[in-house]
């Protein structure tokens, strides 16, 4: 599908006002989630070209490893561990400007510098993240919060 997305270049927030309604029109109308999924984390890829991009799911007691772009990754992540983790716990976005020194990271690779992990909530319980690395320090800031939220929110979890 890269093909049909329009790539700008520019700063992030042009970037984002690209892509989100190029995501919109991926996913309208489908209804399988783990195909807008998929096609969401595939279209900020291209845009972006972040290190790794990807959803975890709630399973039970654990996050579980949804769609993703990028080198393989932890398949399951408990409460409270590491950023993705910590996310679930508090219910809150996590912009760690260096991994190293966030408590517990969980280094599944060691080319990731930074990263934002934003919970997926509904219903007022977190059903899922979606974490973001970058190999640079210090990549991602209020502007990724905001503009990942509002593509959250645009995502159907009801299956």
């Amino acid at each position: 599908m890269a093909e049909d997305l329009s790539i700008v270049q520019g700063d992030k927030v042009a970037q984002y006002q690209s892509i989100i309604p190029q995501i919109k029109a991926l996913i309208d109308g489908e209804p399988d989630l783990v195909a807008n999924l998929a096609n969401t984390v595939a279209a900020l890829k291209e845009q972006f070209n972040w290190f790794w991009i990807g959803f975890y799911l709630v399973k039970g007691d654990e996050l579980v490893l949804g769609p993703f772009q990028g080198p393989v990754a932890c398949t399951r992540i408990k409460k409270g561990r590491g950023v993705c983790g910590a996310s679930w716990a508090q219910s809150v976005t996590l912009i760690v400007p260096d991994v190293e020194k966030f408590p517990g990271h969980i280094a599944c690779s060691s080319l990731s510098r930074s990263e934002i992990v934003l919970p997926i909530i509904r219903q007022g319980e977190v059903i899922g993240v979606l974490d973001v690395d970058s190999e640079h320090l210090s990549h991602f800031d209020e502007t990724d919060q905001q503009y990942l939220e509002e593509i959250i929110s645009g995502l159907n979890f009801e299956e």
